[in-house]
């Protein structure tokens, strides 16, 4: 079990919104079986990348950054209708990693819900809880545990980001991680 003085150690810059989340990422780790320190560190530094330090449950961008999941081949790979009809905008990335796209929140809403209700109510992952639920069922729908375990890293970066975007700051997180937790 993370505690407080484990989790700033990590994310020195998370500050009070620490307390907020320890709860919720315990729980969420627990029930993906996120369950040991390799895969707890690993998935720790991801998701401090992701969200900043706690920082953000929500895409950072403006609806013109965002509308590149409106329409066109990225639109229609994330599930979302090939039309400009704003579903880019309402399916953004959203919990401490991100998920991103109509077929990635049904998807997650069915594990999380066993129904629907992220795609009528996508702000929910906003919610510390629900930004950690998401972001272990993510971890874990991803067979990233098991990549954890390998210390394959930067796979566990290319399944989360789609490249290596971050990987500095991700390295940086996953060292102080296995520092603390190791």
């Amino acid at each position: 079990m993370l505690t407080e003085r484990q989790l700033i150690q990590i994310y020195p810059l998370a500050g009070q919104r620490v307390g907020t989340f320890l709860t919720p990422l315990n729980e969420a780790m627990a029930r993906w079986e996120i369950d040991h320190p390799k895969r707890i560190a690993a998935f720790l530094a991801q998701v401090g990348h992701e969200s900043g330090q706690l920082r953000y449950v929500k895409e950072l961008g403006s609806d013109r950054y965002l509308s590149r999941y409106d329409t066109g081949p990225l639109a229609l790979r994330l599930g979302n209708t090939p039309e400009a009809d704003g579903d880019g905008q309402l399916y953004c990335g959203r919990g401490l990693i991100q998920v991103t796209g109509r077929n990635n929140y049904q998807a997650c809403s069915r594990a999380l819900f066993g129904d629907e209700r992220l795609l009528a109510q996508p702000q929910l992952l906003e919610q510390p809880r629900w930004a950690c639920e998401s972001a272990a069922w993510f971890w874990q729908s991803r067979g990233l545990n098991a990549l954890a375990d390998r210390g394959e890293f930067n796979r566990i970066t290319r399944h989360i980001n789609g490249g290596l975007n971050g990987l500095d700051e991700r390295l940086k997180l996953w060292a102080r991680a296995r520092e603390v937790l190791c």
